[in-house]
């Protein structure tokens, strides 16, 4: 309709009495839906550059950072039989509180006086090695009173050795000039012969003085022998007891710490959360656990655990967003400012083994920077984590989840403990060289 005419049927006929004209008009309906697809379409372009920041999700739960502060498991250092419970489940304990009493079940230490009879027997062999090492003194006193008598007798000895040599050659002599008075006939044979006597008799006490001294060491060597044998015997006899009394001392040593085994000991403070003994007189083994203690500490982590594709992507002091089982929470992955409920902390272990099939464990602490984690949450309850990466635009990362990559990084995440043992100056090997 060109509507040239100045006369125009509109003005004489309403449009909306006419189909026709009603029918070629657009639809109040498609308008609205044409603005609203026009605004949406501009504001997905405009939300397709905004940064959106790359995250990577582990699932985990509650746990301590240090070894310590874990749940704990108190086990039964020896074989007993269950007397008497101390402790309820849930009652707080503290450190060297007694958590139960057990009896033996081993028929070597029965006897109720088994510590004082062993102190006794113990007393008996000192009082035998107190009398093996006077035994031994007194035979070194001997053997002193020996060599020293043996030396007089030997002196004595010698000194009469001397007096016979003195006579044997005064008879000698005196033989000799009778001898030759007796050829030339100025003496008669009776009177020579019985200066022979004398010389033979002076000649043989020379020889028994000599023989006298080797009689003399002789028979004092054998009492110093004899002695010193004695004392040989006693000496080992003491070595013997002492060696037996080291074994008495050790085994009494080890009776006395196994009847402190009998109250089984808290470690440290906490609750008693779990009994796996149950009962009176149950019969439990060495090691075999008796209940579960949580340590009561604030020391709080949370342990996840991360895909291995992207742990070379994951560095120590990385922003991480965590929400918490029984805590409601709004989280926006991407957008971690327009979260609600969710708390944040800073990785701060990295194992360099994987924990399970594909995965490695991470644990991350609370940020100090950041609102305080709840006090409610307990030891290993559910926890969902984000580790923040950096920022891309959304486009880019619609691009990389259609795709399957895995989150980019602008620079390689580095890890001091890594790097100083690159450092030969750092390596253990390095040190001990020096």
């Amino acid at each position: 309709m060109l509507k040239i005419s100045r006369k125009s049927v509109e003005k004489m006929i309403p449009q909306d009495r006419l189909y026709s004209l009603r029918s070629l008009d657009t639809p109040m309906a498609g308008k609205i839906l044409a603005r609203w697809l026009i605004v949406i379409g501009i504001i997905f372009l405009i939300v397709l550059f905004l940064p959106w920041q790359q995250n990577i999700r582990g699932k985990g739960k509650v746990t301590a950072l240090s070894p310590r502060n874990r749940p704990q498991t108190i086990e039964t250092i020896i074989a007993g039989r269950i007397q008497n419970w101390k402790v309820q489940e849930g009652q707080f304990v503290k450190k060297g509180d007694t958590i139960a009493i057990i009896s033996e079940v081993k028929e070597k230490y029965f006897d109720p006086q088994m510590l004082n009879r062993m102190r006794e027997v113990i007393q008996s062999k000192e009082n035998s090695l107190q009398s093996k090492d006077q035994k031994a003194q007194s035979l070194r006193r001997q053997i002193t009173a020996l060599q020293d008598g043996m030396r007089t007798k030997t002196e004595q000895a010698k000194a009469k050795l001397e007096a016979e040599r003195v006579r044997f050659n005064n008879a000698k002599n005196q033989y000799e000039r009778n001898q030759k008075l007796f050829e030339a006939g100025n003496i008669p044979l009776t009177k020579f012969q019985d200066i022979e006597y004398k010389y033979q008799g002076a000649e043989a006490d020379f020889v028994n003085a000599e023989i006298e001294i080797d009689r003399v060491q002789a028979e004092s060597l054998d009492k110093i022998n004899k002695a010193e044998s004695d004392l040989n015997n006693t000496l080992g006899e003491q070595f013997e007891t002492l060696a037996d009394l080291a074994k008495m001392r050790n085994e009494l040593a080890n009776m006395e710490i196994r009847s402190q085994q009998y109250f089984i000991l808290t470690p440290q403070d906490g609750f008693v959360i779990k009994a796996t003994q149950a009962g009176i007189g149950e019969t439990i083994k060495e090691g075999d656990p008796v209940c579960t203690i949580m340590p009561q500490s604030n020391d709080v982590a949370v342990e996840m655990y991360v895909r291995a594709m992207d742990v070379p992507l994951v560095s120590k002091g990385r922003k991480v967003r965590i929400e918490f089982d029984g805590f409601p929470a709004l989280q926006f992955s991407g957008w971690p400012s327009a979260s609600v409920g969710s708390f944040g902390g800073t990785v701060e272990v990295i194992d360099y083994v994987n924990s399970k099939s594909g995965e490695f464990r991470i644990l991350v602490v609370p940020d100090r920077n950041d609102e305080p984690w709840p006090r409610q949450i307990r030891n290993g309850s559910g926890t969902q984590s984000w580790i923040m990466l950096d920022d891309v635009p959304v486009w880019y990362e619609i691009w990389r989840q259609l795709n399957g990559f895995p989150p980019s990084l602008y620079e390689e995440p580095f890890d001091e403990k890594l790097e100083n043992a690159k450092d030969p100056k750092y390596s253990e090997s390095s040190k001990i060289r020096k």
